[in-house]
């Protein structure tokens, strides 16, 4: 494999977080803003909602980055995904609504890509509980898309949305991995694509803050 080629993988990587920071967040609506009705449905607003979620795509691949070198770096992204599936539950079914879940995913996305970003050895249990407890709000803001549905496609878009979420972060594992053992010329792109991903957060956080500051004048 050839460092042209290791760095492009690179790039691509990195590259959907620079989108993401240049590209505002929309409403998160695979199918147009329809409740799905069918487990076709379901399973195609649930692979689509953590892609054409910026602020949630971001966090997923910065998942995959602060989990690369970890010993048990596949099982880390499950716990994000564990808890997403239980924060959507918790809204859809439970009616329980985490407060300021905007607010929480992008500050989320700020805190993994600083973390990321800081090339420091941290415990994978510090990583454990922030990928759960961020989780638990990512979850909680992909219920709105399926709030009233049926039992199938409710399970249908929690399968779809797991699948996608987990296959995102194992690729940027695997693709950090390749890049870093490549060569050292490039060691500090995991680092440097940690700081896109800070700085997608950074902009989510500083919008919405806005948001808010607008509103109340």
């Amino acid at each position: 494999m050839t460092k042209v080629s290791n760095a492009m993988k690179t790039a691509a990587a990195s590259g959907v977080a620079v989108v993401a920071a240049a590209v505002p967040a929309f409403a998160h609506h695979p199918m147009g803003g329809e409740l799905p009705s069918t487990f076709i449905s379901g399973l195609l607003s649930g692979i689509g909602h953590p892609v054409i979620g910026f602020d949630h795509l971001a966090f997923i691949i910065a998942v995959g980055l602060a989990s690369a070198f970890m010993a048990n770096r596949f099982i880390m992204p499950a716990i994000f995904v564990a808890a997403t599936m239980v924060g959507c539950v918790l809204y859809s079914v439970g009616g329980i609504q985490l407060p300021m879940t905007e607010f929480a995913i992008a500050a989320s996305v700020l805190v993994i890509g600083g973390l990321v970003m800081s090339g420091r050895e941290i415990a994978p249990a510090v990583f454990g509980m922030l990928f759960a407890v961020a989780g638990l709000f990512h979850g909680s803001a992909y219920a709105g898309e399926i709030l009233g549905a049926e039992a199938t496609p409710l399970a249908a878009y929690l399968m779809g949305f797991s699948l996608v979420q987990y296959a995102i972060a194992a690729v940027a594992i695997v693709v950090v991995r390749e890049v870093w053992n490549a060569t050292s010329s490039i060691a500090m792109q995991p680092r440097l694509a940690g700081a896109v991903v800070a700085g997608v957060g950074a902009t989510f956080l500083i919008e919405n803050m806005e948001s808010v500051l607008f509103a109340a004048v």
